[in-house]
């Protein structure tokens, strides 16, 4: 078995036996590891509290034929604070189980990994919903598949754009409106994050619409996914229902 150093971020953990766990961690340059704990149940274990979902560690591994096996943890950060408040938490937990799902086994995504560090030390210091917001259209972007924003995503008409619906893949205009309505408030502001400036939109505050924002972008995972996320299914349980625009 060969020996290798990378980060990791702690997705998921799955008790194994008596006193092992099962770590499932996003890493930049060995994609998504399954690797083995052993001990971190017992009260004794001295790496058991840095390998908690959420944790930014360096580890050191045995490469296995199935699953790696931890044999050194030391913590980068914790994230204390998205564990304290809901808010925060939410959000910090729907960024790890869409990373799971779209992270590959042993497959290199250092963008990927970097983009969700950086969105949980974000989240950290703001618990805007633009922040879950940002975090999926990047992904999107990341995966191919960014939402068409600045024009009809069905007849590529320009403004006034009043709904979305991700079966078309962007915003649509009042001829082509079916799926989800939009304000002209939500179009730009979806403009400006799809853009790049998400920093700019976070540094001015709350703008009326950020949940609005946050739930489309949440759908168009779950879309892309083609899967409900557990963990938003309270928050997109709230939102307006996406009927036909009118």
């Amino acid at each position: 078995m060969a020996l290798y150093r990378d980060e990791g971020v702690v997705l998921r953990t799955m008790r194994l036996g008596e006193a092992d766990r099962i770590i499932t961690l996003a890493t930049p340059e060995h994609g998504k590891v399954r690797a083995v704990a052993k001990g971190v149940r017992k009260t004794k274990s001295r790496i058991g509290a840095r390998l908690e979902p959420l944790s930014h560690v360096t580890m050191l591994c045995w490469n296995g034929r199935e699953l790696d096996v931890v044999t050194q943890v030391e913590v980068l950060s914790s994230f204390r604070p998205l564990r304290e408040e809901l808010d925060r938490m939410v959000p910090a937990m729907t960024m790890l189980e869409i990373v799971d799902q779209v992270a590959v086994e042993r497959h290199p995504m250092p963008e990927l990994f970097m983009m969700l560090v950086g969105a949980l030390k974000t989240l950290a210091t703001s618990s805007s919903p633009l922040v879950l917001a940002g975090f999926c259209w990047r992904l999107l972007t990341i995966e191919g598949v960014a939402p068409i924003v600045e024009c009809c995503a069905r007849c590529g008409g320009p403004d006034p754009l009043v709904a979305f619906d991700g079966s078309e893949g962007g915003f649509l205009c009042r001829s082509c409106r079916r799926g989800q309505a939009v304000s002209p408030e939500t179009v730009e502001l979806v403009r400006r994050i799809v853009g790049g400036d998400l920093g700019g939109v976070l540094s001015e505050g709350p703008h009326g619409v950020d949940d609005d924002v946050e739930h489309l972008a949440v759908s168009a995972v779950e879309r892309h996914l083609d899967r409900r996320l557990r963990t938003t299914r309270h928050l997109l349980d709230a939102a307006p229902s996406a009927s036909p625009s009118g």
